[in-house]
């Protein structure tokens, strides 16, 4: 026989299971419901028997209908109290336990141990109070094996696997190793793998522990809802909308074994501090990958939790919180202490949703483990039992347990590590870093202005210096020019001077006559740049030496001047008439000066 695939759902008056059976044949099916008890048959899926929560009654207004397209029957069956909730539907495992089971009693119990009351029905538990770890005597402490595990139901398991089993735990031969030895080698690894620089890195560059921060699980936003529906409704239970199983997860409820454990009050204490643990390194886990899933995800739930990898027995909530603290900050790639508050947070909202959230959370971590090759065995000492016995747990235990840890605080100075004094002197460290930056970025402005100013100062320097120099060159090339040019002047002057005079008939008088050639631009050039003192000099020089001269036609000489009348200024005649010589040539004084000047000497002054 096949047992069917199930899902149960209420409302206030009707309780309403389906069953999924694709392969049954709808004309040939068979249930049978009365008080607490329901029973399912159609070949070959056969639904022994599910122990409800609550009783349900035939009054006529049962209903069943089935959908050929899904496979799977629907069966509406009143209850008989309209109104009552019936609590834990999502807990199958529970649900498919037989009601003679579940009220038994274990196989193996002590005799004094009968009359007391059952588990949910003892006093609360004081969370608070710190309780004493049993500790073997030194004559039987050779014989026996430590316990661990679930509830410290188990041992010698790790003594037959030692080798097979070493990378899942920290604890070395865990058998023989006394709860107290392995606290204590616990507290000194996580003192040898403490690093400051790590630690300061992820505090001070914190971008993407930031982003982790914001995200917001599933069980967030499911928290918020069901305070809504409370401050509405002023109700305080499960909500199953709240929380939904996928198939998968009904699946592995399903394969589960039902099973009781034999738990006296230390182990149930242990129990529940060791649910906190495990929720506490699952919430991390979810965080920091933001629901993602990947092949760290089984180290970081086992190597935050000090129950799974050291085996740890804790006796209050505050050392619980103090070892995931400082695993925290000691092993993951984040090592933040803001994640181990929020870590802390999240873990509240869990348990204040109920034990369906906490199922939800421990059948994740059972498939991850399943699914990494060493981690396996954890499943079998620590999750499955706690996937089962979670569901038998009334949730008034649970809220007990949120509300005291809720009020469990949890500050740096409690992790032991020194981190405030680290804090601190990180944070002078920055201050002097940055008061010696401020200091060089002041210093070198400083620098730079300076620079500036004197690079502007020998620019105007050099800007002056040059055009000094270059004023300088132009005064030398201008007098040059015109010292040139009154050399030039002063030599052409002294040829006039001493070239020898032609007479009026073009015929040279000497050997040393010289023609002089001025152009008209450049006559007027060296004229106009001299000063006008000696402009008038030479103008008076060069009229002693011009002497127009007259010359009668016939003669064989011509008139010239004579040196004696050199200085003598010359005549001006507007008018020369023909009357004793007939006619007469005489050279004008033409406005512009002529190309070629003939200057004549007489025959004294050859004498």
């Amino acid at each position: 026989m096949i047992t069917p695939a199930f899902e149960l759902t209420q409302d206030p008056d009707f309780l309403t299971i389906t069953i999924r059976v694709p392969y049954a044949r709808a004309s040939e099916f068979d249930v049978y419901f009365e008080g607490e008890d329901f029973k399912f048959y159609a070949k070959p899926y056969f639904l022994r028997q599910l122990t409800l929560p609550g009783r349900i009654v035939e009054d006529g207004r049962e209903k069943a209908s089935y959908n050929t397209d899904e496979g799977t029957f629907t069966i509406r069956l009143p209850k008989e109290v309209p109104g009552q909730y019936f609590e834990g539907l999502d807990m199958l495992t529970s649900l498919l336990a037989p009601k003679k089971l579940r009220s038994a009693k274990p196989l193996v119990e002590e005799i004094a141990a009968s009359a007391e009351p059952c588990e949910e029905e003892e006093e609360e538990f004081d969370w608070e109070i710190e309780q004493t770890p049993y500790e073997e005597t030194a004559g039987s402490s050779a014989a026996l094996q430590h316990p661990y595990g679930f509830g410290n139901l188990r041992s010698g398991v790790f003594q037959r696997l030692q080798d097979e089993l070493s990378d899942v735990i920290d604890v070395k031969d865990p058998d023989q190793t006394p709860a107290a030895e392995r606290r204590r080698r616990r507290l000194a690894a996580e003192e040898a793998k403490f690093e400051p620089d790590h630690y300061l890195a992820d505090l001070f560059e914190d971008e993407g522990i930031q982003h982790v921060l914001k995200y917001k699980p599933w069980w967030v936003d499911a928290h918020e809802k069901m305070t809504a529906l409370q401050r509405e409704s002023h109700q305080e239970h499960d909500t199953p909308t709240l929380v939904v199983f996928s198939e998968g997860e009904r699946e592995q409820l399903r394969k589960f074994t039902n099973k009781s454990h034999l738990l006296d009050k230390r182990s149930r204490h242990h129990v529940y501090l060791g649910l906190i643990d495990l929720l506490l390194a699952y919430c991390y886990e979810i965080r920091v990958n933001e629901g993602d899933k990947n092949v760290e995800s089984s180290w970081n739930i086992r190597k935050l939790s000090a129950t799974l990898c050291w085996l740890e027995s804790f006796t209050c909530i505050h050392d619980v919180l103090v070892s995931f603290g400082r695993r925290v900050l000691c092993y993951p790639l984040y090592r933040h202490f803001g994640l181990v508050t929020r870590a802390f947070s999240d873990t509240v909202m869990i348990l204040q949703l109920g034990k369906a959230a906490v199922l939800k959370c421990l059948l994740d971590i059972h498939k991850i483990f399943l699914e990494s090759d060493p981690a396996y065995i954890l499943n079998e000492l620590f999750i499955t039992d706690y996937c089962i016995w979670i569901q038998k747990v009334k949730s008034k235990k649970l809220a007990a347990l949120s509300e005291s840890l809720q009020k469990t605080t949890l500050t740096k100075s409690h992790m032991g590590l020194e981190l405030e004094e680290l804090e601190a002197a990180a944070v002078l460290v920055q201050e002097e870093e940055n008061a010696l930056k401020a200091a060089g970025t002041v210093s070198k402005q400083q620098l730079l202005s300076s620079e500036s100013e004197t690079s502007d100062s020998e620019e105007s320097s050099s800007t002056s210096s040059s055009e000094t120099e270059g004023s300088d060159s132009d005064e030398r090339e201008s007098s040059s020019s015109e010292d040139g040019e009154i050399n030039s002047f002063q030599g052409s002057l002294e040829e006039e001077r001493t070239a020898p005079l032609i007479d009026c008939n073009g015929l040279r008088q000497g050997t040393n006559t010289s023609a002089l050639e001025v152009s008209e631009g450049k006559s007027k050039g060296p004229l106009q740049s001299l000063p006008g003192k000696l402009i008038e000099e030479l103008e008076m020089q060069m009229q002693s030496a011009m002497r127009l001269s007259e010359q009668p036609e016939g003669l064989a000489t011509a008139g010239c001047t004579s040196q004696e009348q050199e200085n003598s200024p010359v005549p001006k005649p507007d008018r020369l008439s023909e009357g004793a010589a007939g006619r007469g040539n005489f050279l004008e004084v033409s406005p512009k000066p002529n190309p070629l000047l003939f200057l004549c000497s007489t025959n004294e002054d050859k004498d």
